[in-house]
């Protein structure tokens, strides 16, 4: 099934700072011999990068600083295929994530938000045909006017886990969970549909509380967890917007994912989404 979408991506960007080493430090600790990777991301910016390799035309609105790191985020995000005119340049340092990853894949992550708190989306129309998927590295209040503005699909990855507004959550017509993130805010067991992952368990997608969608995580050992969420994000948002079923969405954004653990970076390259469908997949379940 070939992708005919335009999806707007509203949210953060950052110039990540990743150490790789064999094991993540205590508290007070300090572990040598790591190495050292620069590299772009921001939930928003990885999210965006992933779409737009995974088909969709994908436009991206948020902000960098006028340093070199913001020169160099939004060449990245143009050398991925996304459409950066809404990417504003404001008077501040890019935002920065210091990222800690060891042997196991498993990380540690500081944010600076830096330009990502001047993000704004005056002026901008987010019409039916469009969708719009958003995260919590920018303001609720942003969240919050977004799900009065998008008048076609709208989707929330909940990360990092903060109470939503009531209307927010009304209002999304998908919210993208890991199990932590899921039982931190249990105003989502209402939600009108709820993706939440489960790392090597798998995935799974739950209407107003009920599940109605499971799928397998395939195996992987990884090299870095840090940007799977957000390829998951990406995946599971364009394919249940271009008509995919439930099972087949969950399928293909774990697939997705598990491409996207295989690389250091934030941002991967990947395949057009056909390529992640499998042959065959489950019915969908009821449970």
């Amino acid at each position: 099934m070939s992708i005919d979408l335009d999806l707007t991506v509203v949210g953060s960007i950052n110039a990540d700072i990743t150490a790789l080493t064999h094991r993540l430090p205590e508290a007070g600790e300090t572990v040598g011999g790591g190495r050292l990777i620069h590299s772009p991301g921001g939930k928003g910016a990885n999210q965006a990068a992933a779409a737009a390799q995974l088909g969709a035309r994908t436009r991206m609105v948020g902000a960098v600083g006028s340093d070199a790191s913001g020169t160099a985020m939004r060449a990245a995000l143009q050398g991925a295929g996304v459409g950066t005119d809404d990417v504003a340049v404001v008077d501040s340092e890019t935002g920065t994530a210091l990222i800690m990853v060891d042997a196991r894949g498993e990380n540690q992550i500081a944010v600076c938000e830096g330009a990502n708190a001047h993000v704004s989306i005056a002026g901008r129309r987010f019409p039916t045909q469009e969708t719009v998927l958003t995260q919590l590295e920018i303001s609720l209040d942003l969240i919050t006017e977004l799900s009065h503005s998008v008048e076609g699909r709208f989707v929330v990855n909940a990360a990092p886990a903060l109470p939503l507004p009531a209307e927010v959550v009304e209002r999304a017509d998908l919210i993208i969970v890991n199990e932590t993130e899921y039982d931190l805010l249990p105003q989502l067991r209402e939600a009108r549909l709820v993706a939440i992952t489960y790392g090597a368990k798998g995935s799974a997608l739950f209407e107003r509380g009920r599940q109605v969608a499971f799928a397998n995580a395939l195996p992987r050992r990884p090299i870095s967890t840090v940007g799977a969420g957000d390829a998951f994000c990406a995946a599971l948002t364009i394919a249940l917007a271009s008509g995919y079923s439930h099972d087949q969405a969950l399928a293909v954004a774990n697939a997705v994912g598990a491409d996207a653990v295989m690389d250091p970076a934030a941002q991967p390259e990947f395949h057009p989404l056909e390529h992640y469908l499998p042959s065959t997949t489950s019915t969908e379940t009821e449970t």
